[in-house]
């Protein structure tokens, strides 16, 4: 009896093992480890965040936004219901693997082991703050009536985002080109989200992940909830937040973003050039895309960039060239206006751009240092900036050979002028000159079919960016491509003909003597 039983209960057991080889398990969050987190914490974060996490770590001073403070238990980009403060588990987790874009905090999944990260989300949440005591781990927003996207409903999209008043901040065509000076709770600027540049966004840019910002809102800012149960009074039904998510979905712009391994700006050759920034020919020219990243080397160093992105294209002829620049600024600057200087923060200066280049193109891998050039080699800037409303769209050429080291050079003489507008959060710049100039000692003679160092400067005049604070890129090259000419196919094809040719004779010489 004894071994039937055994025989019953062994069979009861392996039946139990394979189903649980398909019954899948439910989904719980990794238990961390205090303890260890503790001592991540001190390895990785403490600096910025603070020993208690107050964030008042040593790098927290050149920061902004400032790092997350801890002790108070307030985060901004969580997944849990707008009536419940408590940010879930899994949100703690996420920001500390993925990063949050134009911030400092960096992604940290490719450094810390899963267990890791979970056991840092135990030391946050346990032992940095008393927001989370006897408070269970929230429920997700429901995603379950979640609306595919379609041009139904990204146009119904459009017309909530309009009702709802979303463009007061994020502007019209969703640039965030905004007239109101926002700050978060702390007093810090923040900034409205760009929705053509998804890749920016702090909590993600999945469709789950822009319902759950408008549905939650970002505590802390100026983004509120805008979830109710009908449309009014500036809100939006669950219907209508899925309508709003496909419609800022769609206006991402995949020309605005770098493409890992583009560091060139490829000159298109034309028989004129176009006549300004806005003019149809600049369609057919593509862009390149390049980050800008703040000036930290010299004084004075700057750590709170506004603008992120430049975007270059190039054209010439045989005897100038024109560089059409567009940057997306969310404000406009030009000095003395009314209205720009209400919202800029540290007094208004105007938005500048500049193009630098060599005045000696180099043979060797020896290039001018980047900021401006340097004693042993000089640059050659194109410069322009807003102006004021006296006087607008200032430019001028320069040969600098350092930071504050400048001597004007003749624009005249070098068929040097420049075109600017602004519409939708974007400047667009044009600068022409011709492809060589009499001043062979301060201006860049630029040559076709050669690979020519190039950087680029951007200062926004409302972000307190002026002199040495700005934003900028290392050295980048420009290729003026010459224009593809019937030689360069006849010319292979008439060595392939004589090869043929050269061949068959060969071959018949052969023949004739082993005859």
């Amino acid at each position: 009896m004894n071994k039937m039983r055994l025989l019953k209960d062994l069979r009861k057991v392996t039946v139990l093992l394979v189903l649980s080889l398909f019954i899948a398990p439910p989904a719980f969050a990794d238990p961390g480890n205090a303890d260890n987190g503790h001592a991540i914490y001190l390895k990785k974060c403490w600096w910025c965040h603070g020993k208690e996490g107050e964030a008042d770590g040593p790098g927290s001073k050149f920061m902004i936004p400032p790092p997350r403070n801890f002790a108070e238990g307030i985060y901004k980009y969580k997944t849990s219901p707008p009536a419940n403060e408590i940010v879930r588990d899994e949100d703690i987790f996420n920001m500390i693997s993925d990063g949050m874009p134009g911030t400092s905090m960096p992604p940290w999944k490719d450094v810390l082991k899963k267990q890791e990260r979970w056991d840092l989300v135990a030391f946050i949440k346990n032992k940095l703050t008393d927001m989370f005591e006897d408070e269970p781990n929230p429920p997700s927003i429901d995603y379950s009536k979640k609306i595919v996207s379609s041009p139904e409903s990204i146009e119904k999209g459009m017309k909530a985002f309009d009702a709802a008043k979303c463009w007061e901040c994020h502007g019209r065509a969703g640039k965030g080109d905004t007239m109101k000076k926002l700050k978060e709770d702390t007093k810090h600027r923040v900034w409205p989200r760009n929705f053509t540049k998804p890749w920016t966004f702090r909590g993600g840019y999945t469709a789950e992940s822009i319902f759950s910002r408008v549905t939650a809102g970002i505590p802390n800012t100026p983004m509120i909830s805008f979830a109710a149960p009908e449309t009014g009074n500036g809100k939006l039904s669950e219907e209508d937040r899925w309508h709003v998510t496909n419609y800022v979905m769609s206006l991402a712009d995949p020309d605005r973003q770098t493409k890992e391994g583009q560091i060139v700006v490829k000159g298109a050759p034309l028989a004129s050039l176009p006549a300004d920034e806005n003019a149809e020919e600049w369609n057919a020219i593509a862009g390149t895309a390049f980050f800008l990243v703040p000036q930290m080397i010299k004084k004075d160093r700057f750590f709170i960039p506004s603008n992120d992105l430049i975007s270059v294209k190039a054209a010439f002829t045989d005897k100038d060239i024109a560089f059409l620049i567009e940057i997306d600024d969310r404000t406009k600057s030009i000095a003395g206006d009314a209205i720009a200087a209400a919202i800029a923060w540290d007094g208004l200066t105007p938005d500048a751009l500049a193009i630098q280049t060599p005045v000696v193109i180099p043979t060797t891998s020896k290039k001018p240092y980047f900021g401006h050039g340097d004693g042993s080699n000089a640059v050659s800037m194109l410069y322009w900036n807003s102006g004021s409303v006296e006087k607008q769209n200032v430019s001028k050429m320069l040969k600098t050979t350092g930071t504050g080291a400048r001597e004007e050079s003749d624009s005249a003489a070098a068929g040097f002028t420049t075109s600017a507008s602004y519409k939708d959060g974007t400047w667009k710049v044009m600068m022409k000159r011709s492809l060589t100039t009499p001043n062979t000692e301060s201006d860049t003679q630029f040559e076709v079919g050669k690979y020519i160092p190039i950087a680029f400067a951007n200062w926004d005049g409302s972000n307190g960016e002026v002199g040495p604070k700005h934003t900028l890129t290392t050295w980048r090259w420009l290729l003026l491509k010459p224009e593809t000419g019937s030689q360069v196919v006849t010319f292979p094809l008439g060595v392939f003909l004589v090869l043929v040719v050269g061949q068959f004779m060969f071959g018949a010489f052969l023949r004739k003597n082993r005859e």
